[in-house]
């Protein structure tokens, strides 16, 4: 029997065991020295001035919109394309998630439909990187400041992603990343946010530990204290030791894990160029794509074939795939809460019909890659009209 491809599979060696095992030895597994160097580690490689460990980019997300003041009320402008997290931050606030449509070949947020969504309640913008393809951030940063507007971009794809140069996590206000299983690096569960300002990362810090005063999680090891105050009631996302451990380990091999991801996607980009009936990902000249995911779309008109009947060919000869996103109007919270419409974002609805996103990890080898391609290829040219 052929034996199953799955959609994912993290990346896991000798090294991140024993970091893993060290910390089990320690006596220490919650919050502690590696999730602080966990931070610094980050910071450095980024090149940015400060790093938050969390559990998860959830709650990244949570916290940089408490830092940034976001209130009842208030609107926040993100993409429709996108995992519900992204949007259900903004409904802890009681405030608004206002939706706008995607561009059409990145599928990344139209910077025309931010625009066109400001109103005077709107207070921050949030763009996704898609797939780990940069956002315009030129076009979203001059929106953000002709308008007064803070910009928390959702990096949960983009690690390590460049932007002109210039990695993703140190361009705007907050960055907010994930190491959850399938992404770039992982933690198992875990997230991390990035700014350059002091008051903030302070007050994400403390609202990350019930918002107790600083440093409160040294009160169980020598140097602590068991006194302790409590700031704001805050949150309980901080990220273990355990954890920690294991990025750090994933963060030391990052480069590697992403070269071969870039290769990788390469290898399907040759497989597939020659077919009109599937429209490759895109990759500006002026970024460096994560590769988190290589979303393909399948134009139904031309292959003869729906998106739902690739994907069920591509089980049937165990393979795993997957769909990133349905749409957030699309679902009934958003749907019904906030009254969106298909209508309303014609961009990202009808990539919804055709998107499929093929296994892209390094833990594949090429003939993987060559398997899906072929199992792929076999389909299309036999469904020919």
């Amino acid at each position: 029997m052929t034996q199953f491809l799955p959609f994912h599979l993290p990346d896991i060696g000798e090294e991140e065991i024993d970091a893993v095992v060290s910390v089990l030895r320690s006596g220490w597994l919650t919050t502690g020295a590696r999730a602080k160097q966990f931070e610094q580690d980050f910071a450095a490689m980024l090149g940015a001035r400060y790093a938050v460990a969390v559990n998860s980019c959830t709650a990244a997300l949570h916290l940089a919109l408490e830092a940034i003041g976001i209130e009842e009320g208030d609107e926040v402008i993100l993409p429709t394309m996108t995992f519900t997290a992204t949007a259900e931050v903004v409904t802890y606030f009681k405030a608004k998630p206002v939706l706008v449509d995607c561009l059409p070949d990145t599928l990344n947020i139209d910077p025309d439909q931010i625009e066109r969504a400001i109103t005077s309640k709107t207070k921050a913008i949030i763009p996704v990187h898609f797939a780990g393809h940069p956002c315009d951030m030129d076009r979203i940063s001059d929106i953000a400041n002709r308008y007064g507007l803070r910009v928390i971009e959702d990096a949960a794809h983009a690690l390590p992603a460049r932007y002109r140069g210039r990695l993703i996590g140190t361009l705007s206000d907050c960055t907010c990343f994930s190491f959850y299983a399938t992404k770039n690096i992982t933690t198992g569960e875990g997230g991390m946010i990035t700014t350059d300002n002091p008051e903030w990362a302070e007050r994400i810090r403390t609202m990350s530990l019930h918002g107790l005063s600083r440093d409160a999680w040294k009160r169980y090891d020598g140097h602590g204290s068991w006194f302790y105050e409590v700031l704001s009631p805050g949150f309980k996302y901080n990220l273990t030791d355990i954890a920690a451990a294991l990025g750090i380990a994933q963060l030391h091999k990052s480069d590697r894990l992403w070269k071969t991801r870039e290769r990788y996607a390469g290898l399907y980009d040759e497989g597939f160029r020659d077919l009109p009936e599937i429209v490759l990902p895109t990759a500006a000249a002026h970024v460096q794509h994560a590769w988190h995911l290589y979303v393909i779309r399948l134009d139904s008109e031309r292959s003869g074939i729906g998106r739902d009947r690739l994907i069920e060919h591509l089980g049937k000869e165990h393979i795993g795939c997957s769909v990133h996103f349905i749409p957030l109007h699309l679902h009934p919270y958003y749907r019904d809460t906030w009254g969106y419409t298909s209508e309303q974002f014609p961009v990202a609805t009808a990539a919804y019909q055709q998107i499929v996103s093929l296994p892209l990890y390094p833990k594949m080898t090429e003939t993987d890659i060559q398997r899906v391609i072929s199992v792929v290829r076999t389909l299309i040219q036999g469904s020919r009209r």
